[in-house]
């Protein structure tokens, strides 16, 4: 029940930050939320391969921590570029 509701509303994150990323003109700003995006997708594939593990096959198992990998280097690399562009985004606000 938390997995599926996990997948549910961090794909909704991820489909509103890249609406987001289309509609804002900033560059550094369109990154930052980029970045938002990835983390979202990455929880989403963690979520999704822990809910994999609960029907256990030897696929199932495979696809589980294929996706529980993929989506720990999605929400790593998105967090750390994350906390690079945020003040980059700052100082580009202040600048308008």
């Amino acid at each position: 029940m938390i997995t599926t509701s996990l997948i549910i509303i961090s794909f909704v994150l991820y489909i509103f930050f890249k609406v987001k990323y289309f509609r804002t003109k900033a560059p550094i700003e369109k990154k930052w939320i980029s970045t938002k995006g990835n983390i979202a997708i990455g929880v989403f594939l963690v979520a999704f391969g822990i809910n994999q593990l609960k029907f256990p096959t030897q696929v199932s198992i495979a696809i589980g921590f294929i996706f529980i990998l993929l989506g720990g280097a999605n929400i790593f690399f998105g967090y750390k570029a994350y906390k690079y562009y945020l003040p980059l985004a700052i100082e580009e606000a202040e600048a308008k």
